[in-house]
Order: C-alpha cells, then structure tokens, then sequence
C-alpha cells in the first residue's frame, strides 16, 4: 500500500487551509515570473508537461540571480497529485505550502523572502526542469532555503527517492528522482546561508549517501557557509500528509508567543527545541533529525526568520549607563500619566517629583570628587532616584525629541550635569568579579587577561587604580543595589575602597602636578552608591547617625570616611510619596481633593515604602471611587500589610478575571525562584509554577498571557538574556514575600484573616516549601537546554 507521505501523521482528516496554493501548485504571477527571472531565463518558458511555468516572464523587479548580496530566497518544491483522487493528500500539501509561506513569505512582511513555488510536477524531467529554470545551482544571496514534500521511498541501496505521479515502482532510478538531487542543488549553489527541509516519508534516509555526497562540495563552502539539512522522521518511519503541517502551524505560534526569543533570526538548535516541545515528549520517531549541522547549536542562520521577533525600544542612554538607568518603558509611562501635558508646563512626576532629594543628588554631580551614598529601607525609592541622575546625565537622552521638552521644564536644580555619569553598574546578583570587569567595560577598557594562578580581582582592581591615577578627565562610577551583589563586603574591600584617594584632594589641594593642564592631571573621581539599611528609629531625617553597626552601610562609612550620606526614607519621604500616589491615580470621575485626599491616607499607611504605594495606587486607579476603596476597613487591614496585603488582594481579584489565585501565584513564585535575570516563558516558567502547583500547569501558555495582561504584571519586571525575554519580580522585597510567604498568607482574604505585621522583608517560614529544591533543579535542567520607581 502506497503511504501517505509528505508530513508528520496520524490519521484524520486534514482541512484546506485558507489562502492556501491553488490546485495548480502554481502561484501569484510575481513568483511565477521570478522562477524565470531568477535563472536570468528570457523569452518564452517551455512547457513542463504539466501547468507548470509558461509564457513571458515579464519584467517584475525580481532580482537576477547574484545580483542582491542580501537577498534571500524560498524554494518550495512539492508534489500535491498523483493522480488518484486523494484529495485529503492534496489538501495537505497544500496546508504544509500555506504553512511554510506564512512562516518564510508572509502577506506584508517588511522582508519576505522571494518564494519560488514549483509547478505541477508529473515525472522526473518536470524536477530537472525546475531546478534548471529557478537556477537554484546558481543562486547567490544571504539565504535559500529548500522545502521538499511529497511521497518518499527508499530503493533496495537504501538510496531515498521522492516518487512523482508517472513513477514506476520497479524503475526507481529512470522515473523517480534521488532526493539528495535536489538536496545537493541547493547545498552546492553561491549562497551563503542554506537550510533544506525534507518532509516526506523515510525522510532520514538521505544520510548516508549525503554524507558521501557533501565532501564532494568544496572545501572553503563547506567550512565557510551555514549549510543545515532537516528530515522531519527517521529512515523507517511512514507518515500522513496532515501532521506536519499543524505542528508546524503550532511551532510558528509558540515562536510568536511563548518562545520570546529576541533576535531577529532563529538557530537550527531553536527549531528543533520548540518542535519537540510541541510534541510533548511523545512520537520520537517523528521529531526532526539534523542529517547535516552546518551553523552549531547557538548561531542564528537567516535561513530561519524569527516570527516573534520585536525590534529593541530605541535605548536612551549610552551602553556603559544602561545597567542603572531608567527604561524608555517608565519614562514613557510616566510621561503618558502626567496630570498634564509637557506643553501645558507639567513634565510629569518623573521629571518633577522627590525635588529635594534629587537636587542633592545633582549637586552632588557638580562637584568634582566625593563619595554620595544613597541609602534607605527596601522599596523606598532608592535605585528610581539613581536611576533618573544617570538617564539625565546622558547626552542621547537629553537630546532626544520625545523628552527634551519635558526635561526643560524640570526644576533646573534636580537636573544632573550632561556627561557628569561616566559608567553605571548594577550590583544585583554579580561577583566581585563580574562588577569589577562591568566598571572597566563601562570606562571603555578591556580586562586584562589573567593565567590560572592569578587572582582576576585583584588584577582587574589594580587595573583601575592605574586608570584612575593617569592624567585624564574627571571619572563618575555609579554602583547600585550593593546589598543584592554575592558578596557585597567583598567588592567594598576590593574594589571600592581602594578608590577611595581620588575621591579626596590630594595633600595640597592640588590633584595633579603643579601648573599640570587638566588634562595631564591624576584623574578626579565621584562615586554614587546605592545601599540598602535600616531606618533610624528617630523616622531618618537627613542627617543619619553616624554608628550604623555592623551593616553595609557602616563599612562604606568606614572606607569612605567623608562620605555624604542621603536617606530615600526621611522625613519627606511621606510628601514625595502623596505626590507620587496622585500621579500613579491620575485623573478620576471623582474631584480632585479626592484623589489628593486618598494619596494622603494610603501614604500615611505604606511610607517610607514606594514599592507598597505603587501597589497600592494601581488598585486605586482602577478603582471607581479610590476614596471609597481607602475607607473601606478591609483594605486598609490589607494596607497595613505591606506587600504581602496588597498581593493577596490583587491574587482574589485576578480569580475574578479568570485566572486561578492559585495559578497565578505558582506563576509569580516561579519567577522569584528563577536564576540569573529571571525565568524565560518556554516550557520553563510551566514547569517551575508546576512544581509550586504540586500538578502540571494546564494550558500554560494561556495562564501566562492572562498573567502578563491582568493588574499582576505590575508585579513582574522583563529583561533578556541568552537571546530570550525573562521574567523576575519587580523588587527584591516581593522576591521575599513571594519566596518566604506560605499559600495561606497569600490566597487568604477577609476580615478573619490577620495580616503579618509590616517589615522590610518577611520573616523565614519554617515550613520553607520542599518544592524550592525542585524548582532549582528544573531551572537549571532547562538552563542547560536552553525600574521602576519602587526601587
């Protein structure tokens, strides 16, 4: 019995895909015009014996073969009809052809590539014909690839064959063609880049005679040009024509979706994952087998569009600012909620608010040396203040049209020197190691290399002793979040505190020889510090004491013994943050002195804490009446809980809009688990929240979407890395609650439930759950596979 082949398969029937080929296999006028032009063929097209290419190949702006370096180009060759009125194969060719164009030549795409689709191919001189007529042996460009689909069978060589209508089972080598024919056309062609994809039955039997075959392709092609072959089953599998095309279709989903990969082109490797993660595990014979692997497991080939891909929001502020400073995300947000509009004299409370904290900060820039640390409780605004100096400071910022009005109509004494940033590092997570060779890398040097028996930290420490004492322009390092480094005392000993000469004058006032040019003298040196601490009892006016103990704080005091001190939870941390709670309100159907009203109560509640206002006036905003929802006794219960309140509130009513409470916490606990950046969505953030769950996570890209579009993404804060978007708690105090919290703490609600009393940080549960273990070892399983104001 002759099997239905081209596709992965099970039995079913297989629906015409919309806008799919038409039942001549031949497509719009413009690519049917490019398989002439393409081959640089004039005149009139010969007949193929079929309704393949004929006519005049008029002149459509395709380029000629060779003649666009960057061009890239899908060759689609499939046999739909044998002939035997199977309608439900032709159905899925077509479906498998509707698929691959969606993916490689979608309808307005800015770059799609230039499809070539084969005519109706009937016997084995119609293939030769096409491959001489697309002129695929001679293509240049960046990109081809190949897509092949139709019936396969392997001769008594096991040499595969793919078999077309006027075949003779008994002939193979007379009326079928060797696959590996078509295969090698496109291998050996000019371009630079080639992936062909064979989705017929037995599809895996091309190995060996292609082994064979690829040595015959010159050396510098084969070692200097990503060539990647794919057979979608294995030598022994037979399969139906409508499997492949709806995992495809679903793949194509998950790398528009759930994948989040962010560059512009995929590697052969993130095909393959995503493939087999839509498999489940199940069907081995039928995941994808890479019969040649020409670009690796980590290289992006433009054979292989990104359809999920999202070009980068425009950075606003040079590279070696980008760790510490604010995103065009909450710059944008901020300016959108600005009670008016830049040209109505408002620039928004990003520009306006805490005026007296971050005019100390600018002043502070516009001295020539020092040390300013920046210090305050968990969440009381410390790293968003930071932040605004550095994005202000920049150049590309300050000069960009979208914020250069704004930013003129800020208080000038809250507005840093341009340029007076030099490099800003964000200590969260990094070694000693890491932050030193990010300071040098953010001043433009390059480590040093270093042998097995050196210590990288005291060479790289030295190297920016020896940069800083060399005549130059004055230096400003911004270092925050130190407390969240892995070992916060050790870069104060190592690499901070030996800085601390140059942020002094030298004996004589003088820094540098006498009558020495600036630009011949020792270079001058401002470091910006961000640290956590306690709160004085006293409520942290200004002037903090000067015995903090054993703390952080205490020991940069002590390497910095002239070093200015600015505290984030002072005794006007209560009016920034009704300031603050009025511009996160905005306006409302309601009077204007009931929003005032309201951000005064909820801050007399939550200060020194901006993290918990934030919280608190986004269940404001959507609230019909904030003033009405701040009376209410249970919410202020809920308020006086800090974090923990609010999130136990917003996890009730995200169970209203139709996500689990319980979901939606396995969610957020698993990205407070994750390592490094966060959690990337994929198959990974389902199976941590999985494990949290004690069952799998049903519908798990369904739940994640929900939680990314409902009021708990305020919770969450995104970055990249490995070339995915992850996902981390916006804080590390919710890192706590989420990590230290029990389910009863979190999902409870109600006037009998009695909230923990408000702290930095909450205290360790003795019942720590056993699932943390599991979930590290999940993470680092799939690892190996694959600002905000409240700061």
């Amino acid at each position: 019995m002759r099997q239905r082949a081209g596709g992965l398969g099970q039995t079913g029937s297989v629906g015409r895909a919309g806008g799919s080929t038409p039942a001549t296999g031949v497509a719009e006028s413009t690519e049917v015009a490019a398989v002439t032009a393409v081959a640089g063929v004039a005149g009139v097209a010969e007949a193929t014996g079929a309704t393949g290419v004929a006519g005049v190949a008029e002149a459509t702006g395709a380029p000629e073969a060779g003649s666009d370096a960057l061009s890239r180009t899908l060759l689609t060759l499939a046999v739909r009809d044998y002939g035997d009125g199977d309608e439900e194969f032709t159905e899925g060719i077509d479906e498998q052809l509707a698929v691959v164009r969606e993916w490689w030549a979608p309808d307005g795409a800015a770059e799609p590539f230039r499809h070539i689709p084969s005519p109706e191919l009937t016997e084995r001189h119609d293939v030769e014909l096409f491959l001489h007529r697309s002129g695929v042996r001679e293509l240049r460009g960046q990109a081809l690839v190949v897509f092949i689909t139709g019936h396969g069978v392997t001769g008594s060589s096991n040499t595969h064959f793919l078999e077309l209508p006027r075949t003779d089972g008994q002939r193979l080598l007379a009326t079928a063609i060797r696959t590996n024919e078509i295969v090698t056309a496109a291998l050996d062609s000019h371009a630079d880049n080639v992936l062909v994809i064979v989705n017929t039955c037995y599809s895996a039997a091309i190995d060996a005679e292609l082994a064979s075959l690829r040595k015959d392709i010159r050396n510098t092609r084969r070692t200097g040009c990503r060539i990647d072959v794919i057979a979608t089953c294995d030598h022994s599998s037979t399969v139906l024509v409508g499997r492949f095309p709806r995992v495809l279709r679903r793949v194509l989903n998950r790398f528009r979706t759930s994948a989040q990969i962010t560059t512009p082109w995929l590697s052969v490797a993130h095909l393959l994952t995503e493939f087999e993660n839509e498999l489940g595990g199940h069907e081995s014979e039928h995941r994808l087998r890479r019969i040649i692997d020409g670009s690796g497991q980590t290289a992006v080939t433009p054979c292989l569009p990104n359809p999920g891909y999202r070009p980068p929001v425009q950075e606003l502020v040079a590279a070696s600012l980008r760790q510490v400073a604010t995103s065009a995300e909450v710059v944008d947000h901020w300016l959108a909620r600005a009670s008016g509009r830049p040209n109505e004299q408002d620039p928004g409370w990003y520009f306006r608010g805490r005026e007296r904290l971050n005019s100390r900060i600018a002043a502070f820039l516009s001295d020539p040396y020092g040390v300013l640390l920046v210090t305050g409780t968990a969440g009381s605004g410390k790293s968003a203040v930071l932040a605004r100096a550095v994005t202000l400071s920049d150049p590309e910022f300050r000069n960009h049209p979208a914020y250069k009005q704004a930013l003129e109509l800020a208080e000038p004494a809250t507005v840093p020197p341009e340029k007076s940033v030099t490099a800003a590092v964000l200590a969260r997570h990094r070694t000693t190691v890491t932050l030193v060779a990010d300071l040098l890398r953010g001043l433009d040097i390059q480590p040093e290399g270093h042998g097995l028996d050196e210590d990288p930290i005291s060479l790289w420490s030295a190297q920016l002793t020896r940069h800083l004492a060399s005549p130059g322009p004055p230096v400003t390092l911004v270092v925050d979040g130190l407390d969240e480094a892995s070992d916060p005392s050790g870069i104060i000993r190592d690499v901070l505190a030996p800085l601390s000469a140059f942020c002094t004058p030298p004996p004589g006032g003088v820094p540098g020889p006498r009558g020495a040019q600036p630009s011949q003298r020792t270079r001058q040196l401002r470091l910006l510090i961000g640290v956590r601490s306690s709160r004085p009892l006293d409520g942290g006016g200004a002037a903090a004491p000067e015995d903090d103990g054993p703390s952080l704080l205490g020991a940069l005091r002590a390497a910095f013994p002239g070093a200015l001190v600015e505290r984030t939870d002072g005794d006007a941390a209560e009016q920034d943050i009704v300031e603050y709670l009025h511009a996160l309100i905005g306006p409302q159907q309601c009077p204007p002195e009931t929003v005032w009203e309201a951000a005064r109560t909820v801050a007399r509640l939550v200060t020194p804490s901006f993290l918990d206002a934030r919280l608190a006036g986004e269940q404001l905003r959507s609230a019909p009446d904030p003033l009405a929802t701040v009376a209410d006794p249970e919410w202020q219960e809920l308020l006086k809980a800090g974090t923990t309140g609010l999130l136990r509130r917003d996890l009730r009513l995200v169970a209203a809009e139709g996500l689990p409470s319980d979901v939606a916490l396995a969610l957020l606990r698993a990205a407070a688990h994750a390592q490094g950046a966060g959690v990337p969505w994929s198959n990974v953030w389902p199976a941590i929240a999985g494990v949290f769950l004690d069952r799998p996570l049903e519908n798990p890209d369904d739940a994640i979407e929900k939680l990314l579009k409902s009021r708990l993404n305020g919770y969450l804060a995104h970055a990249q890395e490995d070339d995915r978007r992850v996902y981390r708690p916006a804080h590390e105090a919710l890192v706590a609650t989420l990590k230290e919290r029990s389910d009863a703490e979190l999902l409870a609600y109600g006037e009998s439930d009695a909230p923990p009393a408000r702290g930095d940080a909450p205290p360790v549960r003795d019942d720590a759950p056993p699932a943390r273990g599991e979930a590290q070892r999940i993470i680092g399983d799939e690892a190996s596979g694959i600002g905000d104001e409240a700061s």
